[in-house]
């Protein structure tokens, strides 16, 4: 049991509309369509059913009348005309009486055809004579035929509506044009229901990607009002830790590097000697050191995303690369733009071209537009990383044995900061092998 269970749950992941308000429309508006279609199956095909017996019955007693006053009559000319202009006048039954003629052959009646039936029936019960129908060669009438006595025909060309219900399919034509109007109410009504969910939904992945919420207000149902105020105190939360983070970095920096300057001028003051260079090239790699720590725990430092140029900026960190000495190309379009904050992409360009610069003589930096993503690549000949030691090369303070995921101060956090910027703009970085032989790194970014 369990297990059909969940085979029907799967199929219908599979195949129901991924989207909130299909599958809620679908929830609302499937019950009901399916219980109106079975009782205005039901209750039509009993109403035109009985309606069509009835009818069928009416005619079939109206055609024996007219053959039992021709029996009882002198069967004159003057009697047929009689005859004739009673069926035609008083009951609409568009007679001809046909001297001479034979009943045509047998017509195959469509399969599910309840007049024929019905007729069939009714004409045998009530006339006892040889008879012929045809219910679909003319568009708006019944043609019957009974052959009264050898030679001699009743030809009856009557409307539809004297043989079966005709008017059913206006009836449903009504009921499905008052159907679709009510779905269309229910569906304007659903959305308006599904559309503080999508804002919220919106509003959050705005938000995960670093950027601006814009004017969003809690607003629908009381449980979806709820949701965005929760959000609401969560974004502002989170908030307020990173803006007391950036002050405690601000401190934490501008302490240390008092604390630095002084040890600077202290050395200064000593001169150039052999024992003093030394302790100025420690001095140095500190001050290297802590700026790397606090860029990594700064991330993308509170920045408002912009639209810049990416080929300017990729041009920067390539032209900033090459001093390294390694060649450095791009195949970037001048016209491609994407939304980010530009120090924080910035020195994660860097520090990916930087790496790549540092390990290899040639590098290639291109660029994909796609329409959710910009994927930038940068491409190198170097040693390359392993495949089962890329996962540790984005991890902070990790050193490889060939050193690819340094920064500039050694510290084993240059890929680090690169991953933790990208992810904050909800992107992510990829490792691959190169067609140059080297290294592959991707820059997946949303736009």
């Amino acid at each position: 049991m369990n297990s059909l269970y969940f085979t029907f749950s799967r199929f219908l992941e599979r195949h129901l509309p991924a989207g909130l308000f299909q599958r809620a429309l679908i929830i609302l508006v499937a019950p009901v369509v399916l219980i109106q279609t079975i009782m205005t199956g039901l209750i039509l095909d009993r109403h035109w059913d009985n309606v069509t017996k009835v009818l069928a019955r009416s005619l079939s007693r109206d055609i024996a009348a007219l053959i039992e006053i021709y029996e009882e009559s002198d069967k004159t000319d003057a009697d047929l005309q009689s005859i004739e202009n009673l069926a035609n006048r008083q009951l609409s039954l568009g007679l001809e009486i046909q001297r001479g003629a034979a009943l045509p052959a047998p017509v195959q009646p469509p399969l599910f055809s309840a007049v024929d039936r019905r007729l069939t029936t009714y004409l045998t019960r009530f006339t006892g004579r040889p008879f012929w129908i045809d219910s679909t060669s003319q568009p708006d009438s019944v043609d019957i035929r009974v052959e009264v006595e050898r030679g001699l025909i009743f030809r009856l060309l009557t409307s539809n509506d004297r043989a079966y219900a005709a008017g059913t399919d206006t009836l449903l034509y009504w009921m499905l044009f008052s159907s679709l109007i009510l779905m269309g109410i229910a569906g304007v009504f659903l959305r308006k229901q599904i559309s503080p969910i999508l804002d919220l939904a919106k509003a959050a992945k705005s938000f995960g990607t670093g950027r601006d919420t814009g004017d969003f207000r809690p607003r629908g149902a009381t449980e979806v009002r709820q949701a965005g105020e929760a959000f609401l105190d969560m974004r502002d939360r989170i908030a307020r830790q990173v803006e007391q983070r950036t002050v405690m970095l601000a401190g934490v920096s501008h302490d240390l590097r008092t604390v630095l300057t002084r040890f600077r001028l202290g050395l200064a003051v000593l001169g150039n000697g052999p024992k003093v260079q030394p302790l100025k090239e420690d001095v140095a790699e500190m001050q290297r050191m802590l700026e790397a720590y606090i860029a990594f725990v700064r991330g993308d430092g509170g920045e408002t995303p912009e639209s810049v140029s990416l080929f300017d900026v990729v041009g920067s960190a390539a032209r900033a690369a090459e001093r390294s000495g390694a060649q450095v190309t791009m195949d970037v379009a001048p016209d491609l733009r994407a939304r980010v904050k530009p120090d924080a992409f910035s020195r994660l360009l860097a520090n990916v071209i930087g790496n790549a610069a540092r390990y290899a003589a040639k590098v290639k930096v291109s660029a994909e537009s796609e329409p959710e993503q910009v994927t930038i690549i940068v491409d190198d000949d170097g040693p390359g990383i392993p495949p089962d030691k890329r996962a540790d090369a984005f991890r902070p303070f990790v050193r490889l044995d060939d050193a690819r995921n340094l920064d500039e101060t050694g510290t084993g956090l240059g890929l680090a900061i690169a991953m933790d910027i990208a992810r904050a703009h909800g992107g992510d970085i990829v490792m691959g092998d190169s067609p140059m032989g080297g290294l592959r790194v991707k820059i997946i970014l949303p736009v």
